[in-house]
């Protein structure tokens, strides 16, 4: 089936499962290649309220952040080398939300915004960690090294 998850059941299928009241639910379950579960919460819905139809969804919140995208996006594009905790202060002083980073980092990517290095930071560079390799071979053996 082509079910995304967290969506309901097609009203086609809970019409087959309704239509198969009085059959035992497994075998309607197992036919139906849904859950026994399923068929029991379908039927009873029906024998409780009346209603054949799927709820509507309640569990889907929208993004806390959403009402202030446009703000937050003109505030990117104004200091697009702000960090996260700047953007928070800044979100906190103007508008009175106060996020976690976390949630400030999300709302970012769900944007597509990315915050940008400054130019003025210094370029990283790797440093040797000691001047010259030791010799290796029999002339650095413990022995040759003994006075004698």
């Amino acid at each position: 089936m082509g079910r995304r998850r967290g969506q309901p059941y097609s009203q086609d299928l809970r019409d087959r499962v309704l239509a198969a009241i009085g059959e035992p639910i497994r075998s309607v379950a197992a036919r139906l290649k849904v859950s026994a579960s399923y068929v029991s919460k379908v039927q009873s819905k029906l024998r409780l309220t009346g209603e054949a139809a799927a709820g509507r969804q309640r569990n889907h919140t929208r993004p806390r952040l959403e009402p202030l995208y446009d703000a937050l996006r003109a505030r990117v594009a104004e200091q697009a080398d702000a960090t996260i905790a700047e953007l928070r202060g800044w979100m906190l002083r103007e508008h009175g939300v106060s996020v976690s980073h976390a949630v400030m980092w999300e709302t970012l990517a769900r944007l597509g915004l990315t915050l940008k290095k400054s130019a003025s930071a210094r370029p990283s560079r790797t440093v040797p960690i000691s001047s010259r390799r030791a010799a290796t071979g029999p002339r650095c053996s413990p022995s040759s090294m003994l006075p004698g």
